[in-house]
């Protein structure tokens, strides 16, 4: 039996159907509103707001679950590897062993660029943020490697070229402006491990592979794989709506996750350690300029909008956080700098009562720090991470019956009706 929500609006009575997701959450479908009364919803930020159905993730900020296509992901973190959950997003199951070979050979086979795409990078200014380098080539790729026509041609090659070639984008980009020779995938190494080879091997020093750092690699990136209708996602969801191509799509999810509110955030918690360092400042000083709301320095990597209790991830990457520090026996000052922040962070009773704790962005940064993965390249590894998320949605958003152009409304607050005044009567 449909549920249904009364809005009673200058005396006449609206109902306005329930619906209800596979958790039990619930949302008032106002789909007919502004037709039926000539009123719109008003929700900056769209916090109360649903933009889609989706049976990609599900997550409970207040109970601190996070779960893609139903699984935990603390189960996934520690038994599944990167391509194998990125082909359950993507796929909606889990791979058998066949399919998850076929997945593993054609992410290699795609991994090669088109040598005039080499171009591209030997040209943008050495300073230019990798973020939109990253962007811009992706929507390159359009012309590149045009096959995508529509819905009706194999869609997991294209989606497998894009994980493919944006993990040699990536390494190429960070090679280039060492000035170091592009190094292409081998085709022993896994994708996590190709990519440490790609960006750390070089003829002088062979790179030699750490498992360890294999396994935080794989475990940083399911973490980012998907987080529910977040910018960037919302921000794919968007532009895909307008029915363009899936390269353009991600692109916009690139350039949207580039903002430090959003993925620039584990970029910003080493800016903030290099600060703290800089400034010579203690932990407790730190603190208290955290709890001054006249003091404009901001205690980056701690508490998230949704999550009211710890983030899940953080408390899955601090594992990891903890596995690659103790290989190096934090020998670096500013993660020293980290871990102290971390133990007297969750021993105060202000960010104790304020749910204040280390989010998946303060552990993250650390983590890609001790692998040597320069600050300037955190959110492109982000990317990474999250572009089988990207993909998942934008397929499930092409695919949707009841797919809409995204249109929101506003609230007009400028000028009334103005007349045109010609410039000889201007003062």
């Amino acid at each position: 039996m449909t549920q249904y929500a009364t809005l009673t609006i200058d005396g006449k009575e609206l109902q306005l159907p329930v619906i209800e997701g596979s958790e039990g959450e619930k949302a008032i479908d106002i789909r007919s509103l502004r037709q039926e009364t000539g009123f719109i919803t008003f929700d900056p930020g769209f916090g109360s707001t649903g933009s889609c159905q989706s049976a990609i993730t599900f997550m409970d900020g207040e109970k601190g679950i996070l779960r893609y296509r139903g699984i935990p992901i603390e189960q996934l973190a520690e038994q599944s590897t990167f391509v194998e959950t990125a082909y359950l997003l993507i796929a909606g199951k889990l791979p058998t062993r066949e399919e998850l070979t076929r997945t593993s050979v054609l992410l290699n086979d795609f991994s090669l660029l088109h040598e005039d795409m080499k171009y591209f990078y030997q040209n943008y200014p050495s300073k230019a943020h990798p973020m939109g380098i990253l962007s811009a080539m992706v929507n390159a790729m359009r012309s590149f490697y045009p096959e995508l026509i529509d819905l009706d041609e194999d869609l997991n090659n294209t989606f497998l070229r894009l994980i493919s070639k944006v993990r040699t984008m990536a390494a190429m980009a960070y090679k280039i402006s060492r000035g170091h020779k592009t190094v292409y995938p081998r085709p022993d190494y896994s994708y996590c491990a190709n990519f440490l080879h790609m960006m750390f091997d070089n003829p002088v020093i062979p790179y030699e592979m750490d498992n360890d750092m294999v396994r935080a690699l794989n475990v940083f990136w399911i973490l980012h794989a998907d987080h529910e209708q977040n910018c960037s996602t919302a921000a794919v969801r968007v532009v895909a709506s307008g029915k363009v191509n899936v390269y353009a799509a991600i692109s916009a999810g690139i350039s949207a996750l580039w903002g430090p509110l959003h993925g620039g955030a584990n970029q910003a918690v080493i800016q903030m350690l290099e600060q703290i360092q800089k400034e010579g400042l203690t932990i407790p000083q730190v603190l208290a300029k955290a709890k001054d709301k006249n003091d404009p320095f901001r205690l980056m990597g701690f508490g998230h909008r949704v999550y009211k209790t710890y983030d899940p991830r953080a408390k899955i990457m601090k594992k990891m956080c903890d596995l690659v520090l103790g290989k190096q026996r934090c020998r670096d000052e500013l993660l020293k700098i980290a871990m102290e922040l971390e133990d007297a962070a969750l021993s105060d009773r202000y960010f104790q009562e304020k749910n204040l704790y280390p989010n998946v962005d303060f552990y993250s940064g650390i983590v890609l720090r001790a692998m040597g993965i320069p600050t300037n390249m955190f959110t492109v590894m982000f990317a990474i991470g999250r572009l089988p998320g990207w993909l998942a949605q934008w397929k499930e958003d092409s695919l949707d019956p009841l797919r809409r152009i995204s249109r929101p409304r506003q609230i007009y607050t400028g000028e009334t009706l103005n007349d045109y005044v010609p410039m000889r009567d201007r003062f």
